[in-house]
């Protein structure tokens, strides 16, 4: 639960940096990868990470400057990952300006509910962490070794024992 905007910008830290870590280790090979013919691609669903901090962050009111979210997916994975960090880096810069642990209280109009800005900062999180998991779905299909992101990964488990655990 976010209480604080400290609470927010902690979490944020860790879960940013973990979608960097799956970012920047995509290729732009890897990019068509989907798990059947009518599914999502890594492109898409890296993409989609991109644009949802101006698509949802923006209807708080909040101030600042993102990859808007209808703007078309890049080629490279590295305008990826350089688009998602300015627009992470804009937001917390945005947030620590303009915003109090008042502004966690207050209620906006999202998708049709009445949402306080502490659950749409949580819900921000969890849509993050929710989608890379899919990543990291294809990425294994896609032969890419994943990072660790709450620990180490079965590849960074094997660099310190000799077998990763069930």
């Amino acid at each position: 639960m976010i209480r604080k905007l400290e609470d927010f910008l902690m979490n944020w830290k860790h879960e940013s940096e973990s979608t960097l870590k799956i970012l920047n280790t995509l290729t732009d090979e890897s990019l068509n990868q989907k798990v059947y013919d009518e599914g999502r691609t890594l492109r898409t669903l890296a993409w989609h990470i991109v644009v949802t901090i101006d698509e949802m962050i923006g209807k708080t009111g909040l101030q600042f400057k993102a990859t808007p979210h209808d703007a078309p997916k890049p080629k490279t994975v590295k305008e990826m990952a350089v688009a998602y960090k300015e627009s992470s880096d804009e937001m917390v810069d945005a947030i620590k300006a303009q915003w109090s642990d008042e502004t966690l209280l207050e209620e906006k109009d999202m998708y049709g509910e009445t949402w306080t800005v502490s659950t749409i900062l949580q819900v921000l999180i969890s849509h993050q962490i929710h989608h890379r998991g899919q990543i990291t779905v294809l990425m294994r299909q896609a032969g890419l070794a994943v990072p660790g992101m709450y620990g180490p990964s079965k590849e960074e488990w094997l660099a310190f024992a000799e077998e990763a655990p069930e």
